[in-house]
C-alpha cells in the first residue's frame, strides 16, 4: 500500500483539537478532573471527527470508488442537473461518527466545479441533494466518461471544503475535500452503469466499489 500522504487526523481539524484539548487541560488544571471530564469527552469526539486513515485503492481500474464513509440511501435514475444528462445516483450518507474526508471516485480530470448555497435540511434525506448547500465537481476519465461528485452539507454541517480547480488531474482515492459535522456526497454516473452497491450498504472511501463504468 502507498504511503498516505497525510497524517491519521485531518488538517482541518487540528485548530479544533488543539481547541479543546488545550480547554480541557485548563479546566483540569483550575478545578479538577470531575469539571473537566466534559471538556475532555468532547476532546475525544473532536479527534474521532477529525481522523483520516490511509486507504488501499482497488486493483480494479474500471471501479468507481465510494467517495466517502457511510451508508447507502440513494440508488437511483435521474436527471444528473450538473451535466443535464440520463444518470444513476448513488448517495453516501456520513453521520457524525464517519470519516469526512472527500476522496475522488475516479481517475480523471476536473472539468468544471460548481457551488451551490442552500439550505441546511437532514442531509439523509433525498431533497438534501438539490436543496442544501453543495459542491459539484465534474470528472472526465481517460475514457471519456463523465462522472459528477457532489458534497452536499447536512443539518449541523456549515462548511464544504473542496481543493481541487478545474484543470486539474485527480487519482482514484486522491483526497480532494472534506464536510464538516455530518453530510453527504452523491455520485452521477453513466446511465448504463453497472451499480455494486444497494441502500443500507455501509462503504469507506477509497476501499469500497459503488459500480463499474465498463
Amino acid at each position: 500500500m502507498k504511503r498516505y500522504p497525510h497524517p491519521i487526523i485531518a488538517k482541518e481539524g487540528w485548530h479544533y483539537l488543539a481547541v479543546m484539548v488545550g480547554s480541557s487541560m485548563l479546566v483540569t488544571w483550575g478545578v479538577g478532573w470531575a469539571f473537566a471530564s466534559p471538556f475532555w469527552i468532547a476532546s475525544l469526539f473532536v479527534l474521532q471527527f477529525f481522523r483520516d486513515p490511509g486507504r488501499a485503492v482497488p486493483n480494479n481500474p474500471d471501479a468507481v470508488l465510494s467517495p466517502a464513509d457511510g451508508r447507502i440511501v440513494a440508488v437511483e435514475k435521474v436527471n444528473d442537473p450538473y451535466l443535464d444528462r440520463e444518470a444513476v445516483k448513488v448517495s453516501v450518507f456520513m453521520n457524525v461518527f464517519n470519516v469526512h474526508s472527500n476522496r475522488s471516485p475516479v481517475d480523471g480530470e476536473v472539468k468544471g466545479i460548481w457551488y451551490f448555497p442552500g439550505k441546511f435540511v437532514n442531509a439523509d434525506l433525498d431533497k438534501a441533494s438539490l436543496e442544501n448547500e453543495r459542491n459539484a465537481v465534474w470528472i472526465r476519465t481517460p475514457d471519456g466518461i463523465d462522472v459528477t461528485s457532489v458534497q452536499v452539507a447536512g443539518l449541523i454541517a456549515r462548511r464544504i471544503l473542496c481543493y481541487v480547480k478545474e484543470g486539474q488531474q485527480l487519482a482514484r482515492g486522491q483526497r480532494y475535500g472534506f464536510i464538516r459535522f455530518g453530510s453527504r456526497v452523491d455520485v452521477y454516473l453513466p446511465a448504463d452503469t453497472r451499480i455494486k452497491v444497494g441502500i443500507g450498504d455501509k462503504v469507506y472511501a477509497t476501499e469500497s466499489i459503488l459500480a463499474e463504468l465498463k
